[in-house]
């Protein structure tokens, strides 16, 4: 079953359970089509994958697609109700005041970039039909909830578009780079004081794709913290440890 047949019901069901005052949170997620929410997370998870600008074309998500993508990122956690993030959307009659805010911050690292340099960095902003930048604000509001926090919650709520992007049958990808640092792209996006542009997020049909790269297993970044022992290697239900070095997804 594909995504775009179970992201819609998902959705809804999602919707229904967060709004019910009866639901119990512990209660599994019903399966549909013969498969579990668990397994469809899972499957959903493991195929998204980063697709580059340049590999990304029309059409982009549509109206509905992208007010789905933009609450999923709304479900990241968030310390305070901060709300320390938020995306901006470049249209494509954006682009080209993005396009000469790449050439300038290129020129003022460099300024040896030759015209054809210059050019693609502006090239840049024409890429992918859906384009969003993504800030934190790392000062505002509590001072208890510091800038740590705050990025891990932008960093989720990016995931969650990301995942939703997927599940509608889209490929994304996050980019950065200087430029983001620059004082012409702070001012084109408005960031005030204390908020730092991110990264940007691409969305489109995917044109090309290179082969799944190599992901880590579970062993490889998860240890034990045993009392009197220290840190010990984490062990899968298999009896798996950091030997198994790598799976494909």
């Amino acid at each position: 079953m594909g995504y775009r047949a179970v992201v819609r019901p998902m959705w809804n069901m999602m919707d229904k359970r967060l709004c019910s005052d009866e639901q119990d949170a512990a209660t599994p997620w019903p399966a549909m089509g013969g498969a579990s929410a668990a397994d469809l997370a899972a499957a959903l998870l493991q195929s998204r994958q980063t697709i580059l600008p340049k590999r990304l074309g029309a059409p982009g998500p549509d109206a509905a697609q992208l007010q789905a993508m933009l609450a999923a990122a709304g479900h990241a956690p968030d310390h305070g109700r901060l709300l320390p993030w938020r995306f901006v959307l470049v249209p494509q009659e954006a682009r080209a005041a993005l396009a000469e805010v790449f050439a300038q911050a290129l020129c003022e690292r460099d300024s040896a970039a030759t015209p054809e340099q210059q050019e693609q960095a502006r090239e840049k902003a024409f890429r992918a039909p859906l384009l969003l930048l993504l800030a934190v604000d790392e000062l505002g509001g509590d001072p208890d909830i510091v800038p740590a926090e705050r990025l891990v919650s932008a960093g989720c709520a990016v995931q969650n578009l990301l995942l939703m992007a997927t599940a509608l049958g889209f490929g994304s990808a996050l980019t950065s780079g200087k430029a983001l640092q620059s004082q012409g792209l702070r001012a084109l996006f408005a960031l005030g004081t204390g908020e730092r542009a991110l990264c940007f997020v691409s969305v489109g049909t995917v044109l090309a794709r290179k082969p799944a790269r190599v992901r880590p297993v579970p062993a490889q970044y998860v240890s034990t913290l045993v009392p009197g022992v220290g840190l010990q290697p984490w062990m899968d239900k298999g009896g798996h440890g950091h030997e198994d070095r790598n799976q494909p997804l």
